[in-house]
This record gives C-alpha cells, structure tokens and sequence, in this order.
C-alpha cells in the first residue's frame, strides 16, 4: 500500500513532464493568403515542424496591415506570412518587421527580396498585370492589336476599356503605381486622363476587367494575368498581351516580429524553402525560389515584363495617390454591389 501512494503522484509527474517536454511553441502568424490555401500551408510545415504550431490570423491586406501598424507598439503576432510586399515596406519602416536573414536566401530570387541591405521580408510569389484582348469583338469592332500601353490611347479604342479601380482593388493600385514609377508622377497622371477617355468603367474587382473582355462586354480589359491565362484555357477567344513599357506586378511576403523566437525564425526559414515554394506553385505560376516553377497553360512570360518597382514607395505614396486618382475619375466607377 505505502508503495502504490508513492508510485502514483511519480506516474503523474512522469507524465506530466513527458507532456510538457512535447508541448508544441504556438506561433501566430498574421497573413493576407487565401483561405483555401491556410490549411495546406499549416499542415505541411507542422508536420515538417512538429513541435510548432501556427495559429492563422487572416484579414485582407488593407485590414491586415492597419492592424499591424495599430498593434506595433504591443505586437501580437510573431511572425507575418502572405502580405504584400508594398505592406511588408511600410511595416518595416514603421519597426513592425525586424531585419533577419533566413537560411536559404541565397536561392531566392533578389528582386523578390527586400532591396535594403538589413532585409526584413523575403517573396514567397508574385502576382502580375495584363491586357486581356478579346479577339473577336475587336475584329467584329474594327480594332487593332494594342501593343504598348501608349496604344490604348488611341481613340478607335474610346469605350471598349475597363480597368480595376485602384481604391477598391489591389490590381489597380499595381498598375497605377507602375506607371508613376516607370513614366514619372507628371507624366503618369497625363497619361492615365488621357486613357480615362477611352475607359467604359472601372471595376471594384482585379479580375473582373479580364471576365468582362472574355465575355465581350469589352474588348479590352487591363487584369490579372493569372485570371486571363485560366479564362483562355477554359475556351475565352482572348489574347493576354504585356504593353511595351512594362507591367505592374506585387509578391506576397515573409517577415519576422518577434525576434526572440527561435520558432519564428524556424518558420521564416521554412517559407523560403524549396518544399514551400513547391506548394506555393499550386496556386501561383512565379515564385520566389530560383530552382521552382510550374508552368501554367496560357500564362505569358510576365517576368521579362515586369518593372523594378519600389514597392516601399508603393506604400508611403498610396494614400495621396489614391485621393488624386479618386478625385479625377471615380465618376467612371461601377457601382459597389
């Protein structure tokens, strides 16, 4: 009897170290990924990581990056995983994200990576603009195959345009920036109320431009170029065209909060790896890792097109160049359903 009583409390201490000792680390981990994309990603790296586990807390990019900045002075997350990379800049230079350098940067691709020498967020995909060019509305139109963005200025195109608004839609937000960028703010803003004369409207959707083109409710559409190459495949008579002069473009990211974790670290570590990038090529034709690619059916070939963007001006500039865009052709807008 004397033996069980001291048998017993040495069992439950037994086992209650044997559970402690595999506890897995919690990480919170704040992203803007797609929800169908979560449950993957969490699986796959748990199970590479058994003694971490990610606790997803997902908002669109907007609402995830105001709540970054309103939490920076007391952050709740430990790392942020899935962002914009024009968000990543600006929480960086706000001292949300923390400067690290994860194993395996080196296979990265650099102009998916923080260009400032103490980097703190590192691509994992990019997203890319494009026209979509409904072939047989413009041959039933009379028009011609535009071939640079100074062509849709032409007036055979007036009427037969639609474009994302940049205030409601990321994809716009790219395209508007690519062009303050590559042409100069002046020379940008002449251009686009130059353009706006050729628009029919412009949609609160980054996709819906491309929709309406493959359905002929316009023969043009400046889109996603994902959407058009997964339209064209499904039987759309549309050609994806990148304009001479380049195309916008945006990479979602990683980047480290907290510091003192070295689960965070591991988790940084892990999304630049080649068996993540692997999985981020079941949802995204460009990815970050050099040695990964999937090549999509219809998709063009987006990176000889694609501008160096500063995707840190991207995010200081984007409320004033918002207000200035709203101001001048937010009258063209769809109604928001």
């Amino acid at each position: 009897m004397k033996n069980r009583w001291i048998i017993a409390p040495l069992t439950a201490l037994a086992a209650l170290t044997a559970s402690s000792a595999f506890a897995a680390e919690e990480l919170t981990v704040y992203t803007a990924f797609e929800t169908d994309m979560l449950a993957n990603y969490k699986k796959t790296f748990e199970k590479a990581n058994p003694d971490i586990k990610i606790k997803w807390v997902r908002d669109s990019t907007g609402i995830m990056t105001a709540k970054l900045l309103a939490e920076k002075d007391n952050p709740r997350a430990d790392v942020v995983w899935g962002l914009a990379g024009s968000s990543m800049a600006l929480l960086k230079e706000e001292g949300v994200l923390k400067p690290y350098s994860p194993k395996g940067l080196a296979d990265v691709r650099p102009s998916m990576v923080d260009p400032q020498d103490n980097k703190a967020w590192f691509g994992n995909d990019a997203f890319f603009n494009a026209v979509c060019f409904n072939e047989m509305v413009a041959k039933a139109q009379g028009l011609p195959k535009p071939e640079s963005w100074d062509d849709l200025l032409k007036p055979v195109y007036k009427g037969h345009i639609a474009m994302p608004n940049p205030a409601s839609s990321g994809t716009g937000y790219m395209q508007v920036s690519a062009w303050i960028q590559s042409m100069g703010e002046q020379q940008a803003w002449t251009y686009m109320e130059k353009l706006d004369n050729n628009i029919a409207h412009y949609t609160h959707s980054g996709s819906k431009p491309c929709v309406q083109a493959g359905m002929g409710e316009v023969a043009i559409g400046i889109s996603m170029a994902l959407r058009g190459a997964t339209l064209k495949t499904q039987g759309a008579p549309i050609d994806i065209i990148l304009p001479k002069g380049g195309v916008g473009w945006e990479a979602e990211a990683v980047g480290l909060v907290n510091t003192k974790s070295d689960a965070a670290k591991r988790l940084v570590d892990w999304s630049v790896s080649k068996d993540a990038n692997k999985l981020y090529s079941e949802y995204y034709p460009v990815v970050a890792h050099k040695d990964v690619s999937a090549p999509v059916k219809n998709y063009p070939d987006v990176e000889k097109a694609m501008l160096n963007l500063d995707f840190g001006k991207m995010a200081v500039s984007r409320e004033a160049v918002l207000k200035t865009w709203s101001e001048k052709f937010d009258a063209k807008s769809e109604p928001r359903s």
